[in-house]
């Protein structure tokens, strides 16, 4: 399977890890976004990058999923601002929705306005009562591919 998506998982991690090498087998060309070199795992597949200005060549409008796999990262708000910058067409961030993600007062502080904060999906991925790191990559793969195919996930089946 083949397609012009990109999956774009921020932080190694391992919700990454598995988004990553399942994504890569889901038909997605697969990418870590990661500002520290030590804390990518060996062995970790396809493209690694340090950050999104990287990516600038291989990014397309309304080809790009961006997954932020830890919200407790100091350079969460510099990258989800990097991310909102391009043409991503979905942006998400793992996280309890009963609180507000950490990633609205790092983008306030600087300076992303509200409407573009208002992009960033929180939560993510299905609501199958993720908690392992398999169970959410699983959650928001199947998400992402709902999206792709035209569907809403879920048990309602369209005709």
């Amino acid at each position: 399977m083949t397609t012009d998506r990109v999956l774009v998982a921020v932080f190694a991690s391992p919700v990454s890890d598995v988004l990553l090498r399942w994504g890569s087998e889901l038909g997605f060309r697969t990418v870590l976004v990661e500002p520290d070199p030590s804390r990518v795992p060996a062995g970790t597949p396809d493209v690694t990058v340090r950050a999104f200005g990287e990516l600038d060549d291989e990014l397309a409008a309304g080809t790009t999923d961006v997954v932020v796999t830890d919200h407790h990262r100091d350079e969460l708000g510099e990258l989800l601002r990097d991310a909102l910058a391009r043409p991503a067409r979905w942006i998400g961030v793992m996280g309890n929705p009963r609180h507000e993600g950490p990633h609205v007062a790092a983008l306030t502080a600087l300076g992303v306005p509200p409407e573009e904060i208002a992009r960033v999906h929180r939560p993510i991925g299905l609501d199958i009562g993720s908690r392992a790191p398999a169970e959410i990559a699983v959650s928001t793969l199947a998400g992402l591919l709902a999206d792709r195919n035209g569907r809403g996930g879920g048990f309602a089946h369209g005709s």
